[in-house]
Order: structure tokens, then sequence, then C-alpha cells
């Protein structure tokens, strides 16, 4: 007997629901299943993709028109900002970057940031960088003497300078200048036969001999580098002034602007240069400025244009005599004939002319300009004549005392009051001379002096000088003896003394040696560019500049104290309210003067 199966049949089963099939789970899990899948569709492409800023409308659209079984509706909604990756890290040189308003998505344009948050970011920003401030930077090391103080100076090809010197006796149409190159520029030594000099220290020195005082002062500067980064300044010995000499007369102005355009295009080449575009630099040109200001390119137009070229604007002239209405010179002393070896020599020179006896109350040495209706020369030469107080030493007719330094410093030295009227331009080397001697100096135009020398002598001029205005003496409407005697004695005596306390500010020491405790004309003049250089970095770095500066009151500017940057009226605006009464204008007033002040040269006294 065959065995029944254990197990129900099919068959079984449907016997038992009166002949339909029982439903298979099997496919109640699947329409689960399904209907599952369908939910998680719906709420992916439906919910989440119409939420604003949701990843899913942009980067599933595309999968969910394209693979669901039932056409999707296009959304409208507001735009999206664009993915902007992480910017770079802003370098030494640039400010950070910031976002701008139209990168931001609408609902946070209206959002106001507080004000302590972009206060937080400003001061968070990192602050610009410069090449130059590593040079700052020295000054805070309190161990290095030099620090703040170091000069770099520039190895110029010797067309610029040595070849010149070679060539001496072509630097001047009347005067072989080949004497005055000896021992460092300083010229032939001084006898002192009757007992006027001191023993050692005195040269027969050219007034123009500047450059190549400057640059072998230059080479015993304490504080040369050879590493420009850390240079308070820069110097460039070019010999502009004997550049200038040597093509006045007879040459085209191609010539003579030659030398000065291949030395802009030399230093525009070096890396020292792009650190400030030059504005860190400087030269020595000695000679007055106009000599180096050409207003035109007419051949008949006098000088070089040095002073006017771009990039020269951007570096410091040191001349002679500076323009009053310019901002790129500055006026050191002219060379006297003293150049003390030590401090000694010039301690021992002082006490000298503070226990001299001055017989005359003032004199004057020079010549009439009656070619120059505006001078003075002669009215002063009047009024000395006809005074038992005066001493006078005429140079017209070709006196020959005037070509002696020994007769002109007796003089000096002998007098209270030397009488310092303009030369054939603002300036005159007299003038130094007679402080030298201790002679308190009388002004009669503050281009003479007040509005140049304002780093060497002092701004409060009633310190150690007498101011007579020019109209005064030409209308005759005062008399200088009168003018001094009203002085008490006792200011005289606190005049002189300040007189014979700037001695060392006014002349050069010997340029083999050094003064280890006084600062001469050279120290004062470096400190002085080294400072102006510093000033400038500061401002650049703190965004502090002076966008209003009016270089046609330049001079205005140069007796501003330390601290001050904004200028007003003032006494001496008569006095330069014109440029082109003196000097600004090239082709009639300034040429004349600088070519007068050349042929005084052979008369040897300006």
């Amino acid at each position: 007997m065959r065995r029944r199966s254990v197990l129900p049949t099919h068959q079984d089963d449907m016997e038992k629901i009166g002949g339909k099939p029982p439903q298979s789970r099997l496919c109640f899990l699947a329409t689960l299943c399904a209907m599952f899948w369908v939910l998680i569709f719906y709420f992916h492409f439906f919910v989440i993709a119409n939420e604003p800023g949701s990843d899913a409308s942009a980067a599933g659209a595309s999968v969910a028109h394209a693979d669901l079984p039932f056409p999707v509706p296009e959304r409208v909604s507001d735009p999206v900002a664009p993915l902007v990756s992480k910017p770079p890290p802003a370098t030494v040189s640039e400010p950070p970057p910031t976002t701008a308003a139209a990168n931001l998505p609408k609902a946070e344009e209206k959002e106001e940031v507080p004000a302590a948050v972009v206060q937080h970011q400003q001061d968070a920003a990192p602050a610009r960088e410069y090449a130059f401030q590593r040079a700052l930077k020295t000054a805070e090391n309190k161990s290095d003497p030099c620090g703040g103080r170091y000069i770099y100076v520039h190895e110029l090809p010797p067309r610029f300078n040595d070849d010149m010197l070679r060539e001496c006796e072509r630097l001047s149409l009347w005067t072989n200048m080949c004497k005055f190159m000896t021992n460092d520029g300083l010229g032939p030594p001084l006898g002192n036969e009757e007992g006027v000099f001191s023993n050692t220290g005195w040269y027969a020195t050219n007034q123009f001999m500047v450059d190549v005082i400057f640059r072998n002062r230059m080479k015993q500067y304490e504080c040369l580098t050879k590493d420009s980064s850390i240079a308070a300044a820069v110097f460039v010995p070019f010999y502009a002034g004997f550049d200038v000499a040597r093509y006045l007369w007879g040459h085209n102005i191609s010539t003579r602007d030659a030398a000065s355009l291949d030395l802009i295009d030399w230093l525009r080449k070096r890396p020292e240069w792009n650190v400030m575009g030059g504005r860190d630099h400087f030269l020595v040109g000695g000679r007055i400025a106009w000599d180096f200001r050409r207003l035109t390119d007419q051949e008949s137009d006098w000088g070089n244009k040095l002073l006017f070229l771009p990039a020269a604007k951007n570096m410091s002239m040191l001349v002679v005599e500076s323009s009053p209405w310019n901002a790129n010179d500055f006026a050191v002393p002219y060379p006297t004939y003293f150049h003390p070896a030590k401090d000694a020599d010039v301690l021992q020179w002082q006490d000298r002319m503070r226990s001299l006896e001055r017989p005359w109350l003032f004199s004057f040495a020079g010549a009439p300009r009656p070619d120059d209706p505006k001078s003075i020369r002669s009215q002063l030469i009047d009024q000395c004549r006809t005074s038992s107080f005066c001493k006078l030493l005429e140079c017209d007719l070709g006196e020959s005392k005037c070509h002696s330094p020994s007769a002109i410093m007796k003089m000096f030295q002998s007098s209270l009051f030397c009488l310092q009227p303009q030369g054939d331009s603002y300036t005159r080397r007299s003038a130094f001379d007679s402080m030298l001697a201790g002679c308190i100096p009388v002004f009669f135009h503050p281009g003479s002096a007040y509005v140049q020398y304002t780093w060497h002598l002092p701004k409060n001029y009633t310190r150690y000088s007498v101011f007579i205005p020019e109209d005064d003496v030409r209308k005759g409407n005062v008399s200088i003896e009168d003018r001094i005697k009203s002085i008490n004695p006792d200011m005289v005596k606190k005049m002189r003394e300040e007189v014979i306390g700037l001695i060392p500010r006014v002349i050069y020491a010997d340029p083999r040696s050094k003064l280890e405790s006084l600062k001469d004309a050279f120290d004062v003049s470096v400190e002085a560019i080294i400072n102006k250089v510093t000033q400038l970095r500061r401002d650049i770095i703190e965004d502090r500049e002076d966008k209003d500066f009016v270089e046609e009151n330049s001079w205005k500017y140069d007796l501003l104290e330390e601290g001050q940057r904004t200028i007003g009226l003032h006494e001496w605006d008569p006095f330069f309210s014109k440029p082109k009464d003196k000097g600004a204008d090239s082709t009639n007033k300034s040429t004349k003067a600088a070519k007068n002040s050349w042929k005084n040269e052979q008369r040897g006294q300006n």
C-alpha cells in the first residue's frame, strides 16, 4: 500500500477554500516594497528638491527628469549664488580679498553685518608689507649703533664721476679746476703768514667742490652697507655739478642732457630703484639749482633738465642753492676754507672766535651790480662808505684783496655784523665765510638763507641773524648803522654765541678723517636725508602721505616745525608770490643770474 504524503498538496489546499488558491505571501511583500520605493522617489524629487538651496534641485534634476516614469513640472525659484572656491592666500603686497555683495544670495544681502563684526574683520586683516620695512626694523635693534642709519652707495660706471676728474681742465671755461681736486677736493693748503687761520685745516677750496667733498666724506661714513635691503637711504655718487659745468657754454641741449638721461636709464634698471621708485635715492650737485632746471628745449635756454626729469623728481638732490618752488632739491652750505681733521681743531677755533676784539660794527665785501636794477649792493656800499663804523672791501675793478681768503677772513673776524645781500642768485658763499669768522650775518632777502639751509640753520632766524627787507634799503627808509646799533648789547652777545655754535654745522670736515663728537655739514645733511626717507616710509605704511601737497609752496613746508603738516599765510609771501620774478623762469632772471655766477668765478668772489 502506498503511503500518503504527509504534506498537503496544492489540490488539497484548493479544496479547503472552496476551489480558490490562497494569496501568496511573496506577492504581499513585493507590493509593500514597491509602495516603499514610490514614497522614497516622491519624497526625494518633490519634497527635498523643492527646498531652496537644496543641492538636489540642481544636481538631481536631470536624474529625476530622465528616470521617473511620469513628467515632473518645471519649478520657479530665486537664483542660487554660484559656488565660489576658496581664494588663495593673499601675498604680502596685496590686501585680503573681499566678497562682493553681488555674490551673495538675496536673502543674505538684506542682512546687515554688525559694526563690531566689521571692525573685527578689519582688525584681523593682515597689514600690507613693503620691501623697505626691513630697513625700518634695523632701528629697533638697540645694540646696533648703525640701526636706522645705513647708507647704500651705488657703484656707478666711472663715466658718471671719476672720468670727469681725469678731464678736470675741461670743467670750467675760465678756471683750471685741476688744482682744486687735490686733497680729496679741498684744494691746495693755505699758508698762515698773517696769522688769520689756525695752523692746520685751511685750504683754497673752490666754492663749487661739494660734489667731490661729499663723495669722499661718504667713503668715511661709518654705516655704509652692501645690503641695500637694510639701507635707510641710497646715495648716487654722480658729479652732477661737474657734468653741467662741462657743457654749459657752446654745446647743444642734447649734449647737456646726455649724462643725466644716461644716469636715469642706468638707475631704473637697478633693483634698488624699484623698492621706492627712487624716492629713497639722493645725489649732490654742487651748483645752484637753476643750472639743472632748464624749462624748455630751446638751444638758447640755460642749463640741463636733470631736476625736471620725471624719474629724477623722485630723488632728492643736494645743491648749494635750492629753488623755493620745487620739492626735489635741498640746499647745503657752500664749502668754506676750513676743513678740520678732528674735534679739537673746531673747538679751538670756536674759542678763538669768542675771544677776538671786533672793532668794526659792520662790514661788507662785494662788488656792485649795475646791470641789475633790483640789486641793493650800490646802496649798501654807499652806506658803508659814509659810516665810520663800517669796513668795506670793494671787489670791483679787479681788487686783489677780494681774491685773498686771508683778507676776507681778517675783515670778517674784526666785525660784529657782516652784510650779506643776494649774490648773482639768492645766495653767496660769503655768508658761510662770515659765520665761520663768528660774524653775525645781516640778510636782506629770505631766499639768501632762511628758506634755503633749513637743515643747518635755526628756523628762528632772529637767534643768529638780522633781517632788513630789501625794499627798505632800496627806498632809503632804513639806516643800517642805526638799525644795528638799536640791538641790545646782551642780545648781540647771544647772537654771536649762536653763530659760533653753528660753525661745525656749516663746514665740511677733512674727507680723509672724521670728527668724533661734532656733526659737520655732511653729517647734518645725511641725517636729514635719512629722516626724510624714514618719515616718507612710515607715511606710506600708515597711508597718510600728504595728498594736498602744493609744490609751489615748497619753501613754506620747509619752515614747518616737526609734526606740522599744514601751511597758511606767511610773512614772506611777498618775496615768493611771483616765482617768475626770481629764478622760476629760466629764460630771463634765473638764466642771467646763473650766467653771472659763472662769470664771477673769474673774480673769485660772488
